[in-house]
């Protein structure tokens, strides 16, 4: 059986902490573009970001332990450059998707590394992956919204 250890609480805490930043920043996309389709998008990426850390919060807490509150300085930063880029760029729809893009390759790339700790308890590592999976559906369908941009 395995354990959840403090190190699996921190890596979720981290996680959460990165899906509040990414919620924060689809909200922020949804804002700052004008194509129906592109905002519709990053909305429903906000609802999902905020369900994610439901779940996330939720499995801390079946495991008694601490959850950390709030986003990280990185993630705004990046809301301040993503709202800056707006600003100047003279296509910022597509610069907004390609923050997404990588964002969301970023966002995998952690939910692969979290996943790949021995000690996950099996419910965490299911969330984990569904959620990993989720996003990466979500990479393939914003391939098809660039076309649109």
């Amino acid at each position: 059986m395995s354990t959840y250890t403090e190190t699996v609480g921190e890596k979720l805490n981290d996680l959460l902490e990165k899906t509040y930043d990414a919620e924060k920043g689809f909200k922020k996309a949804a804002e700052n573009v004008d194509n129906t389709a592109l905002k519709s998008y990053f909305k429903q990426k906000a609802q999902e970001r905020y369900d994610f850390g439901h779940e996330l919060k939720s499995e801390i807490k079946t495991f008694n332990q601490d959850i950390d509150k709030g986003g990280s300085i990185t993630g705004s930063a990046h809301r301040a450059w993503m709202d800056v880029k707006s600003l100047f760029s003279l296509d910022d729809e597509e610069s907004m998707l390609e923050e997404a893009i990588r964002g969301e390759k970023s966002a995998v790339n952690e939910y692969n590394n979290v996943i790949k700790e021995t000690s996950l308890p099996l419910s965490t590592k299911s969330i984990l992956e569904s959620q990993k999976n989720k996003i990466e559906h979500g990479l393939s369908r914003i391939k098809t919204l660039e076309d649109i941009s």
